[in-house]
């Protein structure tokens, strides 16, 4: 009789144990009676049916999923390899559990598809510069692709953009194209800008002769402090020795 009690009080302990679940703060219960859901529990202690209740857990916290790399064909047909990083959680436990069969598996191949998908209607400068851009449309298309999964995707960043060597000599030579043109229209622009001051400060010494004589001696007051030329040629205005030509009497014919 005794061995008989024995087997009843470990098989009792066994049921008991079975029974009893203890489910941490970031965490729930799927728990499926018979087959069918009948509800989601936790956190804390949960007792449950044994033989007839089962229950799956699904964890609540944020999700990192980097996403392989995938060879992409830009819109202006450049050939690059992109990877990125998935971040997502379970909203909804008992969708994550009843409506996919693996949920992680599932969120991995749609990131994958939505990226190359996307990717594909952009061109290679957009991928490069725009990435905040399109980081923020595939977080909105993949949160929609995967709500009935009771899935809430949080972020979505490109981490890298692999171009070939070809692909990274040609847009090495576009920089610094780029570079040179921008070069010459500043240049441009100053000399446009010295032009006009210089037509302005003409302009102003042509309806002063006075300014325009100080001009000449102020000139002549640089080239003969210089000291490296032993010939100055000074232009003299017409109208400083016109007096002494008048006075200068002519020859007579």
């Amino acid at each position: 009789m005794f061995p008989f009690a024995g087997i009843l009080i470990v098989l009792g302990a066994m049921l008991l144990f079975a029974s009893v679940k203890v489910l941490p703060e970031y965490q729930r219960g799927v728990v499926l009676t018979v087959g069918r859901y009948t509800g989601t529990k936790g956190p804390g202690l949960v007792l449950l049916i044994p033989i007839v209740q089962r229950m799956v857990r699904v964890d609540l916290r944020i999700t990192v999923m980097d996403v392989p790399p995938q060879d992409v064909i830009s819109r202006d047909n450049v050939s690059v390899r992109v990877n990125a990083v998935v971040y997502f959680r379970v909203v909804e436990p008992d969708k994550s559990v009843l409506q996919v069969v693996n949920f992680l598996q599932a969120t991995s191949q749609l990131a994958q598809t939505r990226l190359r998908s996307v990717l594909g209607q952009h061109e290679l400068d957009e991928i490069l510069s725009q990435r905040e851009s399109i980081n923020r449309t595939l977080q909105s298309i993949l949160d929609e692709a995967t709500d009935p999964w009771g899935i809430k995707v949080a972020n979505v960043e490109i981490k890298d953009v692999d171009l070939n060597d070809t692909m990274v000599r040609a847009i090495a030579r576009q920089a610094e194209a780029e570079r040179e043109r921008r070069a010459k229209v500043i240049h441009a622009e100053g000399e446009m800008q010295a032009a006009e001051k210089l037509r302005d400060a003409a302009a102003m010494l042509s309806q002063q002769p006075q300014a325009l004589q100080l001009r000449y001696l102020q000139t002549l007051a640089d080239m003969s402090s210089n000291g490296k030329s032993s010939i100055i040629v000074f232009p003299l205005p017409l109208d400083l020795i016109k007096p002494l030509m008048e006075a200068i009497p002519s020859k007579p014919g």
